[in-house]
């Protein structure tokens, strides 16, 4: 199977500028990212706006290319630069993977998960992980509902399901809660069809660009994966991770 992994990368955010470029350990953000995807996945290119981010990539001898600031989600960013990839190299990929930018101890082992999705039926896939026991439900995410056969229900910023019939302190031992983890994975024909919805009510409301999909009658297909993600969007959690790839 061959796969692009691509990874967008803004240099504005709102809460951390110039994110891709921070300094971890040596390097920037956007190298770490890149360099775990690439021990999975042989095609990755950053696709990015940003001249800064550019030099970034061709200084530590990744692949990169160029895109529209115009693009309101990573999604889009992802089939822009997918068909300059195409375009350039006249190479067919059978999946487009999604790589989130602002994870530099991205477990490569998720993206062989997340291959794992696509059989002849599986246009979109995403993976999540079980909320532990001992952990606090409530303290943020996105959480995911799933049918018997691991496609994805619904997504949402709210603890779904709701247990009824029960204390809030006590629902972790009535159900297994999922929350979502930030990775997708797409045929190119389902990359495309996804950029091209209009956005709907559902992904308006919640602002998770995912719902749409679901909301268009279409399937995400759901694997569990075991390994945790840092994002990293605030200044401690960029310490955090500093601290815990220097003591790797």
């Amino acid at each position: 199977m061959n796969v692009l992994g691509i990874i967008p990368a803004r240099y504005g955010s709102t809460r951390l500028t110039g994110k891709p470029l921070l300094d971890i350990c040596g390097k920037p953000m956007i190298q770490r990212v890149y360099e775990r995807a690439a021990k999975i996945v042989q095609h990755v290119v950053v696709a990015t706006d940003d001249k800064r981010i550019e030099k970034a990539v061709q200084d530590f001898g990744g692949k990169v290319v160029m895109t529209s600031p115009n693009h309101n989600t990573g999604t889009n960013r992802c089939l822009e630069a997918y068909d300059v990839i195409t375009a350039q190299s006249n190479a067919k990929f059978d999946v487009v993977i999604n790589i989130q930018g602002d994870e530099p101890l991205l477990e490569p082992e998720q993206l062989r998960l997340l291959i794992s999705c696509f059989d002849d039926t599986t246009e979109m896939a995403t993976l999540v992980i079980k909320v532990k026991e001992n952990e606090n439900l409530f303290n943020g995410g996105v959480y995911v509902v799933l049918d018997k056969f691991k496609n994805a229900l619904y997504f949402s910023r709210s603890v779904i399901p709701f247990v009824r019939d029960a204390d809030v302190s006590n629902w972790q031992q009535k159900h297994t809660f999922y929350k979502h983890v930030g990775m997708y994975a797409f045929r190119p024909d389902a990359l495309r069809t996804f950029a091209d919805l209009q956005q709907t009510p559902l992904e308006k409301a919640e602002s998770l660009e995912q719902n749409r999909w679901l909301e268009n009658g279409k399937k995400i297909k759901v694997e569990i994966t075991e390994f945790e993600t840092i994002a990293v969007d605030t200044m401690e959690d960029l310490e955090k991770v500093r601290t815990m790839i220097g003591n790797l």
